[in-house]
């Protein structure tokens, strides 16, 4: 009677037991699913989203002409802001900057607009192995732009940019560099969080030399970036 009486009672339970771990296993994948879901739609860590989501973090970096270098950008508030280190090996160039985005336009769907504005400080070597012009000293970097991101399909956005770097002497005072630059490309979703980017831009390059008088010449620059977001 007793074993009767145990077996009355766990035989509910077990099958209670046994009804919530197949639920909990069902649910796991939907879980997955709408986790990975999550992260096509809300990809990016290089250029793209033009701003990042509240509570994101990425790191990135590149490779291209005429520099290489990292990145860190972090959503809060409604706004974003992060950190970016330059290395110009054509001219041996090193730039440090904190940058800030805000998102000016959206329209809920594709299209996404925001403003940039980089301050930092550029050490310049003066090495003149490649460009004969190059302007040694230490510089304050100005840097506003605009970044407009498109998505093309799930895991595809296009991005465009503009940018107008400004380099003004510190040491010696009287030399300047301003690069105004058009550009264009795509961040691609590999999976894992992570993104490819390509982008390439054109422009003028505008500089003075102490003493000297202002000249014009192409600008130019194409970057290869792999980015990771930390969610």
């Amino acid at each position: 009677m007793t074993r009767l009486m145990l077996v009355g009672v766990l035989v509910p339970w077990v099958a209670v037991a046994q009804e919530t771990k197949a639920q909990e296993t069902t649910a796991e994948p939907a879980a997955v699913a709408v986790s990975e879901e999550a992260r096509r739609e809300n990809f990016g860590g290089v250029v793209v989203p033009a701003t990042m989501p509240d509570g994101a973090t990425a790191v990135s970096g590149w490779v291209g002409v005429p520099e290489v270098g990292a990145a860190y950008r972090q959503g809060v508030g409604g706004w974003e802001i992060g950190a970016r280190g330059r290395f110009d090996y054509l001219r041996l160039a090193v730039t440090g900057e904190a940058v800030g985005r805000v998102q000016v336009w959206t329209d809920t769907e594709a299209w996404t607009v925001a403003t940039e504005l980089g301050l930092g400080v550029t050490g310049n070597t003066g090495s003149r192995y490649f460009d004969e012009q190059n302007l040694k000293g230490w510089f304050l970097r100005l840097n506003p732009a605009v970044v407009a991101s498109w998505k093309v399909a799930e895991t595809v956005t296009a991005v465009g940019l503009v940018e107008v770097p400004y380099d003004l002497g510190l040491s010696p005072s009287g030399t300047w560099r301003v690069k105004p630059m058009a550009g264009a490309g795509a961040e691609i979703y590999l999976g894992e969080d992570l993104s490819l980017s390509a982008v390439g831009e054109l422009g003028v390059d505008i500089f003075k030399e102490l003493r000297g008088v202002t000249q014009t010449r192409l600008g130019y620059g194409v970057r290869l970036g792999l980015g990771v977001r930390l969610f």
